[in-house]
């Protein structure tokens, strides 16, 4: 290639906008202080920058002439030539501004590739990414996340809000992920548009209703008719336990024989199993004992306690539901969690830790966490027997106000 000599002892501005223009051979052509303007043999012109980097020859691009002008080289080669005296890269400065931001489904895409390992089953990793992808990315999907705000957001939440809250309220939380994902990546840059978007959408009106619970007073009533419902043996003792333990659905159905430990009593939850992802010990009470017995003669050689239409399998989730359709109850399985937590507010003196710990609740104080090692295992065992007279009692039950945790050591020995 042909290179223009300089002409005297200064390099700076050897070449003008009309050389620039007029240059027709191909060489590289030098305006002063390691600028050059190259021009290929295809006719095409762009701007190089040939300085030390950190100790090294490095020749950097700075454009094409189409987009940058004589004068717009001059000036990005001396800023550039500035962070390299100061011992910067401009190379690895210029990698960083001109990193490509981006789209929504792009990021959203990225974020289910890096969690999903993490996640509990395979079914809620399919429901993660289905959900942006139905409801999110037809209206966000192709816009870059460092351009979302409030608006965005509100079109993708407004059409469903109302006529799909659940669906709704997912989408929410998981456009925020999205979204915190790619501030901590570089992406974008102040608050994430979701924590202001409520208020421009109207109140849902299910939220009364999420996880209906039955009064904890007709519970006792509950579980006589539970009994003589239409219904396979192990549904129905399944959600006796279901009840008792105040356990979630899922914790029930999945439970396996290799968590019960029937000599003292306890069922231990591993961590992958619960939403906290901490172990769980749970008591059990005589009740309890006499329901994994009858469990285990139904559940033959099957590594789940109750087992559903096949060994290898657990009970279907639409197992509970079925019993309370058939009993013509609105309510939920895991709305008999509320029941008990109604109970233990208003009819015993139980700690309120205590009574959230039998719960499996995580300690939202961040101190009081830090600082709590036990579980209380003994008191949430007088708790879950004082809940166990009250739930298997009649209508004639003794007041369960009496039970205080004092009193129900000498009922335990009765036992």
């Amino acid at each position: 290639m042909k290179t223009m000599k300089p002409v005297g002892k200064h390099f700076e501005k050897r070449l003008s906008a009309v050389q620039v223009k007029a240059l027709k051979i191909p060489g590289r052509y030098t305006d002063g202080n390691g600028l050059y303007l190259v021009v290929e043999p295809s006719g095409n012109k762009h701007w190089v920058l040939r300085t030390m980097v950190q100790g090294k020859r490095r020749d950097i691009g700075l454009g094409g002439l189409s987009t940058v002008s004589l004068a717009e080289a001059r000036e990005d080669a001396y800023a550039k030539r500035k962070i390299a005296r100061q011992g910067g890269n401009p190379i690895a400065e210029r990698r960083t501004e001109r990193r490509v931001i981006p789209i929504f489904s792009e990021a959203a895409l990225r974020v289910h590739a890096e969690h999903s390992p993490s996640w509990k089953n395979a079914k809620h990793a399919d429901q993660w990414i289905n959900t942006l992808s139905q409801y999110a990315f037809p209206f966000i999907g192709n816009t870059p996340v460092d351009r979302i705000d409030t608006p965005e957001v509100l079109k993708a939440l407004s059409p469903i809000w109302l006529a799909k809250p659940e669906t709704a309220r997912r989408l929410r939380q998981r456009i925020g992920t999205v979204l915190d994902w790619a501030k901590a990546s570089g992406f974008r840059t102040g608050d994430n548009p979701i924590e202001g978007v409520a208020k421009g959408l109207p109140k849902q009106t299910d939220r009364d209703k999420h996880h209906e619970a039955l009064p904890y007073a007709d519970v006792p009533n509950f579980m006589i008719k539970l009994r003589r419902v239409d219904a396979a043996e192990s549904i129905r003792l399944a959600f006796e336990l279901l009840i008792l333990t105040a356990t979630r659905t899922r914790e029930i159905l999945e439970a396996t024989w290799s968590e019960i430990d029937e000599s003292n009593h306890v069922w231990i939850i591993p961590p992958e199993r619960m939403k906290a992802t901490r172990e769980h010990r749970v008591p059990l009470i005589p009740r309890c004992i006499e329901i994994l017995k009858s469990a285990r003669q139904l559940s033959g050689d099957s590594l789940f306690v109750f087992p559903g239409r096949t060994a290898d399998k657990p009970l279907s989730n639409m197992a509970f539901l079925m019993v309370l359709r058939r009993m013509n109850l609105k309510v939920t399985a895991h709305g008999f969690r509320s029941s008990f937590r109604d109970w233990t507010s208003e009819q015993t003196g139980f700690p309120r830790d205590v009574c959230e710990m039998a719960l499996a609740h995580s300690i939202k104080d961040k101190v009081e966490a830090a600082y709590r090692r036990g579980d209380l295992f003994d008191k949430r065992r007088e708790l879950m027997t004082a809940w166990s007279v009250f739930a298997l009692s009649s209508k004639n039950h003794p007041d369960p106000r009496s039970m205080a945790p004092t009193v129900l050591g000498s009922q335990l020995q009765e036992n």
